[in-house]
């Protein structure tokens, strides 16, 4: 017969324990709490039950996951030793008691026995003696307490708020969420009439309050949706529901009416990054995300999929295409990465050959891009350059060939011909790791910029450009190149 031990709980205080429990305890022998302070002891001795805890634990170790461990060592002795014993708890084993899980964890490996038995939460009489509704909570742990996690539309019970600085930190992170004025009902010893300590006040006093103690948890009622100083991703989707509901523009919305927004985002998501606004990033993205909760609810309202979908798609797609993260496959440098998922998006695709491959990029993609990606497929297979050499000449071949036509007649030809210099250029850019897409932006920028100092110069001598000639102008310009080149001297 395996090891067993009977975990139990005591509840929430004095008389909560069950008969069968008291009976179990009375005719064990070997009771051994995680701690003597409790309320419940006091029905233990009534009983005449002799019991050890292990208190000396929290005196000697440095930190909680230590005093875990160190019992969870000692329960696993003693059942060794004794062949049954019996682990009580506060509360309920089955609520925010970290030995217990960790017992459930690990108990088949240790070949031994669990008997979890059901008892009352301190959250059953936290409901009765604040008055709210357990049907509408969300639990905390004020330990490992997880601020985007904290969802304002519920009721929160935020447990283990076990003294001052504790509930210091408890104070911080909720104020960033509920504002620091918010009205908390703070509460000891919940379910005990004669012990019982409550207190309604705002946030900022929360670790102002003396009598906090082991038995001390934090209730923060349900915020209302308009009066929220934080907003969570299920409040933003509630949001987009209802413009989808009630917005006169929003509801007459497609997915291809949408398309020119979810351009305009993303380019204004890549100028934020160029020019280094965060404040600017975070908003833009923002925006980004509007058009992606826009969409979904089209999916949704076609009966074809919402965002809990795109959500679980791209999570499985992440799992699959990195199996060197969540999976038992080697990856040493961001080329083995790159082959990997290559490889799999080959054969998740179903594609027999690299030309499939190839087709299989966006053709609305700019054609910069496209040109990158096409080149990028083809050197998957060896088909490339050995070196930027290479593909240096052959952007003078094809300017050769540029000059060969262009002043004639053959249109179509030319066409074909700057179509090969600009794509011998692109594979130069690709070989030197640059964008071109981001290279001929910066290019146009820049030029802009020129363009403005020779304006601004022509008028500041009463001159109009279209008066000067390209000779007085490129003057200019080269004072423009050399006002920029002075200027980065001076930094």
């Amino acid at each position: 017969m395996r090891p067993i031990i009977h975990v139990l709980g005591m509840g929430p205080g004095k008389g909560y324990m069950s008969l069968d429990t008291l009976l179990l305890l009375k005719r064990s022998g070997n009771v051994f709490l995680r701690t003597n302070i409790h309320p419940g002891t006091e029905d233990l001795k009534a009983m005449g039950i002799d019991y050890k805890s292990f208190d000396k634990y929290y005196e000697k170790c440095a930190s909680f996951e230590e005093v875990y461990a160190k019992i969870i060592d000692s329960l696993y002795h003693l059942v060794y030793k004794y062949g049954e014993i019996c682990y009580v708890v506060p509360g309920s084993p089955m609520v925010y008691e970290k030995t217990v899980t960790k017992l459930m964890e690990t108990s088949q490996e240790k070949e031994v026995d669990l008997d979890i038995r059901p008892s009352m939460s301190f959250i059953d009489a936290m409901a009765s003696d604040v008055g709210f509704n357990l049907s509408d909570i969300m639990l905390a742990d004020a330990l490992n307490l997880d601020c985007h996690r904290v969802n304002t539309s519920m009721g929160v019970i935020v447990s283990q708020v076990y003294d001052r600085f504790v509930a210091s930190d408890v104070k911080i992170k909720l104020s960033g969420i509920y504002g620091d004025n918010k009205l908390v009902t703070i509460v000891s010893g919940a379910g005990n009439d004669d012990i019982i300590k409550k207190a309604d006040i705002p946030l900022y006093q929360l670790d102002r309050i003396e009598w906090i103690d082991h038995l001390t948890s934090v209730y923060i009622a349900p915020v209302g949706f308009e009066s929220k100083s934080r907003y969570d991703f299920e409040d933003f989707k509630g949001i987009v529901d209802s413009l989808r509901e009630k917005c006169p523009w929003d509801s007459k919305q497609t997915h291809e009416s949408l398309k020119r927004y979810l351009l305009e985002e993303t380019y204004e998501v890549l100028e934020a990054i160029d020019l280094k606004d965060d404040d600017n990033l975070c908003e833009e993205l923002g925006d980004l995300l509007l058009q992606i909760l826009l969409h979904s609810k089209l999916g949704v309202e076609d009966g074809t999929f919402g965002i809990y979908e795109v959500i679980d798609g791209i999570s499985k797609k992440m799992i699959r295409r990195h199996p060197h993260v969540f999976g038992d496959v080697f990856a040493a440098t961001p080329d083995d990465v790159s082959k990997s998922w290559a490889d799999i998006k080959k054969k998740e695709k179903g594609f027999s050959t690299q030309t499939e491959v190839m087709k299989s990029i966006p053709s609305i993609l700019p054609a910069l891009m496209l040109s990158y990606k096409v080149q990028d497929k083809a050197a998957e297979v060896g088909f490339d350059w050995d070196d930027v050499k290479g593909a240096m000449d052959k952007v003078d071949e094809e300017l050769e060939e540029v000059k060969e036509v262009y002043k004639g007649s053959k249109r179509d030809r030319i066409v074909e011909e700057i179509g090969d210099l600009l794509f011998a250029v692109v594979n130069v850019a690709r070989f030197l790791q640059i964008q071109p897409e981001f290279a001929l932006k910066k290019a146009s920028d820049k030029f802009i910029s020129r363009f403005k100092y020779i304006e601004d110069a022509a008028g500041a001598k009463n001159q109009k450009l279209q008066n000067m000639s390209l000779d007085q102008m490129n003057v200019l310009w080269e004072e423009a190149k050399m006002n920029k080149n002075h200027k980065k001297n001076q930094k």
